[in-house]
């Protein structure tokens, strides 16, 4: 059984999931812990430090200039979780930000020029895998250590929304490709963001594109358009008030949804009105990878005092899962409902393993 964990009641799911305890079954939201499945070859360790990528070198089409500033991140309402806590002063240099997720188009790109495999598409590592788990894990079977990945399977009634199996679903075959499994295709999808894509694979592709995954200072910033203490990317107004303003579940969650914003699963890019910075789809339709590595405590070490560029915690912790290596999403989804979860607030972290890929997880670029 595979976990979509919802630690803080929304995470990203887990492929180590498969391995744990029949029954046991962790919070999931709308995101969940992806598992930690193993290392895509020539993506492991020192490769995977930030590039530095100037802007002679990388193409700012399609990106937009986030000026240098100070900001206010973390908490900014009575929904924050305390990995949220304390909000505090951030300092960033200016930088470019793609103005929407990557997209299926451009991710194909990438593939046609580099032939590059992503890790939905390799069978799974048990030997990688188990590095994540309790020491004395049982190998899984290996029906289950297939090239795979988490798709969305809507209920038809009302769920124990403790029970992530209510609604995911691990299918051999799903990638970026097939976003949904066998069956479905991404033809005629070109402007929709790329999803089934492991931190692995944004990183592959973020350095052909002379580019890099945004920190997760970088990505506040960004998604606050310029507001002060503000709740979403547009100011406070509730998600379920006024004009829809992103494509999240409305209604009922896992089970109905009532399509006030006009979309059941993803939204092609640019639906919405953009934040203040110019910035497409920074509250709802995919979760977004960046940089950092995640740690629950993280903003506790830096206090209240200011902190300039901060590029997240050294060592990756979530009391969840600790024995997991995690990366920060953020952003929220399509999938999430202010009644389970509210992954669409700016100051909203969450965290999945390096290895996770799902229907709604995907990303944008930076550059210096």
């Amino acid at each position: 059984m595979f976990l979509a964990a919802c630690g803080q009641h929304e995470k990203p799911v887990t492929v180590a999931a498969i391995a744990q305890v029949p029954g046991s079954k962790k919070k999931v939201c709308c995101e969940s812990n992806l598992p930690n499945r193993f290392k895509t070859a020539g993506l492991s360790g020192a490769a995977l430090t930030l590039p530095d990528t100037g802007s002679t070198h990388a193409n700012h089409a399609g990106m937009v200039w986030v000026p240098a500033g100070t900001f206010r991140m973390g908490a900014d309402n009575q929904q924050a979780e305390p990995d949220e806590y304390p909000k505090h002063d951030v300092s960033v240099d200016g930088f470019w930000i793609d103005k929407t997720e990557v997209t299926n188009a451009e991710f194909a790109k990438f593939i046609k020029a580099t032939g590059y495999v992503t890790t939905a598409e390799r069978k799974p590592d048990w030997n990688e895998l188990k590095k994540q788990m309790p020491p004395g894990t049982e190998k899984p079977a290996d029906s289950l250590l297939v090239p795979a990945s988490l798709v969305f399977v809507p209920a038809d009634h009302p769920v124990n929304l403790n029970d992530y199996a209510q609604w995911w679903a691990w299918k051999t075959g799903a990638n970026w490709k097939h976003p949904h499994g066998p069956g479905s295709d991404i033809k005629g999808k070109d402007n929709y963001p790329v999803v089934q894509v492991s931190w692995y694979d944004a990183v592959a592709y973020s350095k052909w594109a002379n580019k890099r995954l945004p920190t997760e200072a970088e990505w506040e910033r960004a998604a606050r358009g310029g507001l002060e203490d503000k709740v979403y990317p547009w100011d406070n107004e509730k998600i379920s008030e006024g004009q829809p303003k992103a494509n999240t579940w409305e209604g009922s969650f896992p089970y109905k949804n009532t399509r006030r914003d006009k979309f059941y699963y993803l939204a092609p890019v640019s639906s919405f009105k953009p934040n203040g910075y110019g910035l497409y789809d920074m509250a709802g339709n995919v979760w977004e990878w960046c940089a950092d590595l995640y740690n629950n405590n993280y903003y506790k070490t830096l206090g209240t005092n200011g902190v300039k560029n901060p590029r997240g915690a050294s060592k990756s912790y979530d009391p969840d899962e600790p024995y997991a290596i995690k990366r920060v999403v953020r952003g929220g989804s399509f999938l999430c409902n202010d009644s389970y979860c509210s992954g669409y607030r700016v100051s909203r972290r969450m965290k999945t393993t390096e290895d996770s890929g799902m229907e709604h997880l995907g990303f944008r670029c930076v550059s210096n």
